[in-house]
């Protein structure tokens, strides 16, 4: 609770949360007094499953996105198959919808995804960054590399796609201070999430400084929200 204060006061728009199921970030009656207490944006990330649809149904986040989740990962890695699940996305899609709960989806940068996100009835397609993060860093904090290059080109036609779509454009993972710039340029982009590495960047400085300092980036890069 005292974290979410400080970011909100630091200058984030909003707090994201993941409830996931074997509970290992949040707890249940953190996501509603959560809910209850935070000012901005109240985003929950959670599984397509009839458990976290429940919850969600009840707690009435401003924004639910789903995510792939698996047991064995440290935290989220890659984005959700829409594609290769569209049946079941899209009945978790229509449940949300029915409860006022607009509903992202957290993909790569692919244009299948795109496609299959809009016939699922997705109001906002958040694009994974991990890949570009993982080039950028790979290469001694350096856009310059083809890997580089090629990973932020694919954010880039994946953008292209979610605005031909007709939907919100969001992105996060693995983005930092070094590596945020070009993501927040992407034209028409309306929310970054970004968590690790400012709380990371807390235990140094503390959570409102932290806010404060990835929060000037984006502002010099035009990025409208945290």
């Amino acid at each position: 609770m005292a974290a979410a204060v400080e970011a909100e006061l630091g200058g984030a728009a909003g707090i994201t949360v993941h409830l996931r199921e074997d509970r290992r970030h949040i707890q249940d009656d953190d996501v509603r007094r959560l809910r209850d207490s935070v000012r901005g944006r109240f985003n929950l990330e959670m599984a397509a499953t009839d458990e976290m649809v429940r919850i969600a149904c009840e707690v009435r986040p401003d924004t639910a996105m789903l995510v792939p989740e698996r047991r064995e990962e440290v935290t989220t890695e890659g984005g959700l198959d829409v594609a290769g699940a569209r049946s079941r996305v899209t009945e978790v899609i229509r449940r949300l919808t029915d409860h006022g709960i607009p509903v992202s989806v957290f993909i790569d940068p692919d244009l299948r995804q795109v496609e299959a996100a809009k016939a699922a009835g997705a109001a906002i397609c958040e694009l994974h960054t991990g890949t570009w993060a993982l080039a950028f860093h790979a290469q001694g904090d350096s856009a310059r590399s083809p890997e580089a290059r090629e990973a932020l080109a694919a954010i880039e036609r994946g953008a292209d796609a979610v605005r031909a779509a007709g939907l919100r454009l969001n992105a996060g993972h693995g983005l930092t201070t070094l590596n945020v710039e070009p993501i927040a340029r992407l034209p028409d982009l309306c929310e970054l999430h970004i968590g690790h590495s400012i709380v990371s960047r807390a235990v140094l400085i503390g959570m409102r400084a932290a806010v404060r300092e990835m929060k000037e980036i984006l502002d010099r890069a035009g990025a409208p929200a945290l």
